[in-house]
């Protein structure tokens, strides 16, 4: 049975979408950069680490509503396996 829906407060959604634009930036800035032959490699490397550590942050607020939307309350539903499952399809790819 599939689960459908992103549970996200308002608030956690505006934080996810605010990381979001900006680990867009810092990639567009990286395609810049690789533009420039001049370029320092370390710079480079920092804002891809931006880019990263943006995502995980977002990834993080996901899995903590997953966590507690759907993990937490699967016994009562009845589909712990199906959701044990998901989660480490989900997780494998980390």
């Amino acid at each position: 049975m599939p689960h459908p829906h992103l549970h996200l407060d308002p608030k956690a959604r505006e934080e996810a979408k605010r990381r979001l634009l900006s680990a867009k930036g810092h990639l567009e800035g990286v395609l810049r950069m690789l533009e420039d032959e001049g370029v320092y490699c370390v710079d480079v490397l920092k804002q891809i680490k931006a880019v990263q550590g943006a995502l995980d942050r977002v990834g993080e607020l996901v899995l903590r509503a997953h966590l507690r939307d759907h993990v937490a309350t699967a016994h009562g539903r009845g589909d712990v396996e199906e959701i044990v499952e998901e989660l480490m399809e989900a997780l494998k790819y980390r």
